[in-house]
């Protein structure tokens, strides 16, 4: 899968405008109280990209942030196609622009690489080299999220996300 492909799939999860107030991830500050509440759109959340115009984002700005912040810096076009769109999936639903460590650790941890949060060579050789690779960085996402402060809130619709993530892998 490439980056359009993945692009494209992930739209239909993420959707337009919403301003839960009960999703941290709407608030500036990503904490629910505190900053301004200026939603998610396109996935994009106002606690990731504060200083954005979040209800005028527009498709194709969404598509930049999504490569340059989270498709890149995975090194996903490096990477067995058959997980991508999983890690990216999940480092868009955990992670904070330009840096998408706890995907990035969560493969290493899969791997049983050194868990350093650098998608380097040693990273990359081992996924391309895991045959069970897919299974196990499901099994690692699941643990993140059932040990998630907001599970009781948003695990249900995390885990049909996998799902759905991993049937279109």
């Amino acid at each position: 899968m490439n980056f359009n492909d993945a692009f494209m799939f992930l739209i239909g999860d993420e959707g337009g405008f919403q301003c839960d107030p009960n999703d941290r991830g709407n608030w500036t500050t990503g904490i629910i109280g505190q900053g301004e509440c200026k939603g998610t759109k396109f996935g994009i959340s106002a606690y990731a990209y504060p200083l954005l115009d979040i209800q005028n984002l527009t498709l194709e700005q969404a598509q930049t942030i999504y490569q340059r912040d989270y498709w890149i810096p995975l090194h996903a076009d490096e990477l067995p196609s058959y997980i991508r769109l999983v890690l990216f999936s999940f480092a868009i639903n955990t992670s904070m622009p330009g840096n998408p460590v706890t995907a990035k650790k969560t493969l290493q941890r899969a791997l049983g690489v050194t868990v350093d949060g650098i998608i380097g060579p040693k990273t990359i050789s081992a996924a391309n080299s895991e045959v069970n690779i897919q299974n196990l960085l499901a099994a690692e996402i699941i643990e993140y999220y059932i040990n998630a402060r907001e599970w009781h809130s948003f695990g249900i619709g995390w885990m049909r996300r996998l799902a759905s993530d991993l049937r279109h892998s």
